[in-house]
């Protein structure tokens, strides 16, 4: 019985199964538009999507001409953004808008093209070129809908966009830096903001640009460092004047203080540059007492190491006469203990002899009698 239970309740989920599935595809047979779009919108207001989008593109050409031939086209994008495929989402929209630009739908589908865009644009390190696009759609958006109610997430969309170019491209001239190519880091950086003065990251960007400066004057040959200090010099000015109180100026006042000793020039300072000059001198001087100190650390070091192995050289002495005195002393005790033991083993040959004797002699004499 239970048996028969079990295979009822098969049959049954095999058959609703089924039926769903003669639903579906009796859908693509029949040529009833009312009853597919029916059946498309079902399969959309029940989350699945991926039937749905397969529904409303196979009505595309079955509906040109009637009255929901737009809402086919727009419903076919949906179902194809609400499933994740952005790729195609983005072409059926931007078809949707070329046929029916009046439609009552057309600014949403502005504007779901638009995040299609945004889903398919990539970090910062990488390619920005659908980057650029999507910026390129934004902007053309806002200008033809400044009353959008999209236009705030639009103008936060562009704002991150903006962003991630700016990174872009202060992070591929800093790697000259950190390649520590300094002349080629020094042009790159001085090219970012030519290009775009208002790059977000202009601190930083000043900042290396100085940094790159002093590193490639200091490691120039000493005749073509004077003009080279003198570079930095500006890119410091240049970087004090829009920034005076950012903690990267200490550093670069100090870098300042030493370009203009190997320069020559003998500028009034400000507070600041007067803190870091006092600083700096106060460093100098602990760095020669630092490096007087290293070198009595040295002296000693070297001295204590002649010790060392002066007395390792007066214990391998030492024990090289003791293991003599030992071996001599070992080898007369082995010449004793042999002596011994041959006087030992004569004096028992002897015995052995002797009593050899005696039994001879006492077997003779028995022989006798």
């Amino acid at each position: 019985m239970r048996k028969i239970k079990v295979t009822t309740i098969a049959l049954i989920v095999l058959t609703t199964l089924s039926g769903c599935k003669s639903y579906y595809e009796s859908l693509f047979r029949t040529q009833d538009l009312d009853e597919r779009f029916r059946g498309a919108m079902y399969y959309y207001g029940n989350g699945k999507y991926r039937k749905a989008a397969s529904l409303f593109e196979s009505m595309i050409f079955l509906s040109q001409g009637t009255d929901k031939e737009d809402s086919v086209q727009f419903y076919n994008g949906m179902s194809n953004y609400r499933y994740g495929d952005y790729i195609t989402a983005e072409q059926n929209f931007n078809k949707f808008l070329e046929v029916f630009p009046r439609s009552a739908m057309a600014e949403e589908a502005k504007f779901l093209r638009i995040k299609c865009l945004y889903e398919g644009t990539y970090r910062w390190e990488l390619d920005q070129v659908p980057t650029q696009k999507a910026m390129a759609t934004i902007a053309e958006f806002m200008y033809d809908n400044p009353q959008s109610e999209y236009f705030d997430v639009c103008k936060a969309m562009l704002d991150e966009f903006n962003e991630r170019l700016d990174r872009k491209a202060y992070e591929s001239a800093k790697l000259y830096y950190t390649m520590k190519d300094y002349k080629s880091s020094h042009y790159a950086l001085r090219t970012v903001l030519r290009d775009n003065s208002d790059n977000r990251y202009r601190e930083e960007i000043l900042y290396y640009t100085a940094m790159s400066s002093y590193k490639y004057a200091f490691n120039s040959i000493k005749e073509k460092q004077k003009e080279r200090y003198m570079t930095f010099i500006d890119d410091y000015y240049n970087f004090i004047g829009e920034f005076p109180r950012v903690s990267e100026r200490k550093e670069l006042d100090q870098l300042f203080i030493r370009a203009q000793k190997v320069v020559g020039l003998k500028a009034g300072l400000d507070s600041a540059q007067v803190a870091a000059a006092a600083q700096l001198a106060k460093e100098d001087a602990v760095a020669t007492k630092s490096s007087k100190n290293i070198r009595a650390d040295k002296k000693n070091t070297r001295k204590a190491i002649r010790e060392a192995k002066k007395a390792v050289r007066e214990a391998e002495s030492r024990s090289a006469v003791a293991r003599k005195v030992n071996e001599e002393t070992s080898g007369t005790q082995r010449q004793n203990e042999r002596r011994k033991a041959r006087k030992e083993r004569e004096e028992a040959l002897k015995i052995y002899e002797q009593a050899k004797a005696k039994a001879k002699e006492k077997a003779e004499e028995e022989k006798k009698k």
